[in-house]
């Protein structure tokens, strides 16, 4: 297959919280304006930042991660992009040299530039030292250039350029602007979903780009082809009822693809609204924000009493995270306020003011070997016995351990189906 090649370029920053996501947006809704395919990737494990890429670009966003995934992967991903896109935006993760598989790591595997975005809301000159860091600490990295977030005025947009080397292309200045802020909670933006007023959100970041930063094109990226290994139809026929809704909505594109790939029949179903299941062998509980809808999940007695059938009949659940907690005798918000959800499962939870678990996860199954990674702010009690135990491969302590009771998987790992789409088979097997 031949090298495909188109504009790109990797949004990163020094620090988490800089407006790496909002610069991304306004590239995305912007290039899309102007009648240009656009199609966005994230780096590393990330459910809520690619709900809002989507509305900006228009098409479905997947993560690249170098060791949940590996190199393959990603370069196929990047290189079926290639085939239909005019330009290719991959928003970066925490800082640009941050973790292990970093978004430089990744920019520089794959030869896309990097453009560094920098809040300036409190700097002048000083811009300048972090924008010379950024680019000359890793000499192999190809940067591209910097962009200005929350600028307060064209005098202190000039005075960030002022100790600017020439080298440093200055791609712009985007003033603080309330409209395109996009709001927070403990797991981090808010989804898409939420925000009644994200495609006006998008639209003005769009215009603030059009208005205060480069619009052109970055220069081509060469991309290659990569194998991909050969998928088996081991789920050939098998109907998989997948929870989606406000309370369940983290879930890999990636994973609904490798389902697919898989042979399954995919169907979808709210644990919140729907009072029966949809006709399925499996059911897949991924994470999500249970926390907040804990009375109407209670309340939906019906579809309780259907997934405690489903499990009653040796039927295979995967519930991840938020779908674990789903499957716990109860749940308790920050509030203390508590209620019984499933009790597939002998144990409680109860959610953190605090962060209680943040880690990529290696994990050995009955099944086969999986990657993934851990994020949530709850807390298990439980004397359940675990079947498999979770190592963080940058030599981390956090662990999470898996459950496994009759044909039910449960973790606070959100699993990474590409890494293993066998072992992903057999846990859905009937």
């Amino acid at each position: 297959m031949p090298v495909r090649h188109c504009s790109a370029l990797l949004i990163s920053a020094p620090a988490s919280g800089q407006g790496k996501t909002t610069v991304t947006t306004a590239l995305a809704a912007y290039h899309r304006s102007q009648g240009r395919v656009v199609r966005v990737f994230k780096v590393g494990p990330d459910f809520i930042d690619p709900t809002i890429l989507e509305r900006a670009s228009g098409h479905p966003v997947y993560q690249l991660d170098l060791w949940m995934g590996g190199e393959a992967h990603c370069r196929a991903l990047l290189y079926q992009a290639a085939e239909e896109a005019d330009l290719i935006l991959v928003e970066g993760v925490m800082g640009l040299f941050d973790g292990m598989s970093s978004s430089a790591d990744l920019a520089k595997r794959f030869g896309i530039p990097v453009l560094a975005v920098i809040d300036a809301g409190a700097m002048a000159q000083t811009f300048a030292a972090l924008a010379y860091g950024l680019s000359q600490l890793d000499a192999a990295l190809p940067f591209y250039g910097v962009v200005a977030n929350r600028v307060g005025s064209a005098r202190h947009a000039a005075m960030l350029t002022e100790r600017l080397p020439s080298t440093i292309k200055f791609c712009g200045a985007l003033p603080r602007a309330a409209e395109i802020d996009l709001p927070e909670r403990h797991l981090g933006l808010l989804q898409a979903a939420e925000l009644p007023d994200i495609e006006q959100r998008i639209a003005r970041a769009a215009q603030l780009w059009a208005e205060h930063a480069d619009t052109g094109l970055p220069p081509p990226v060469a991309f290659a082809p990569a194998a991909q290994p050969v998928v088996v139809r081991e789920l050939d026929g098998v109907k998989i009822a997948v929870a989606r809704d406000a309370a369940f909505s983290f879930m890999y594109r990636a994973n609904l693809d490798v389902l697919e790939a898989l042979g399954a029949r995919l169907s979808f179903f709210s644990p919140l609204k729907d009072a029966e299941l949809p006709e399925a062998d499996s059911l897949y509980l991924p994470g999500g924000y249970p926390e907040l809808h804990l009375s109407g999940l209670a309340e939906n007695t019906a579809m309780l009493a259907a997934i405690r059938a489903h499990h009653a009949a040796q039927k295979p659940i995967l519930a991840e995270c938020g779908g674990m907690l789903y499957t716990l005798r109860s749940l308790a918000d920050v509030h203390g306020r508590q209620s019984d959800l499933l009790g597939l499962l002998d144990g409680d939870a109860v959610m953190q003011p605090r962060l209680s678990a943040l880690a990529l996860q290696s994990i050995k199954l009955p099944q086969g070997a999986l990657r993934g990674h851990t994020f949530h702010y709850s807390r298990l009690q439980t004397r359940l016995a675990f079947s498999a135990f979770g190592v963080c491969p940058n030599g981390g302590e956090t662990g999470e351990a898996v459950y496994q009771q009759q044909r039910l998987t449960a973790s606070y790992i959100h699993f990474y189906f590409p890494s293993n789409p066998g072992a992903v088979a057999r846990l859905f097997l009937p």
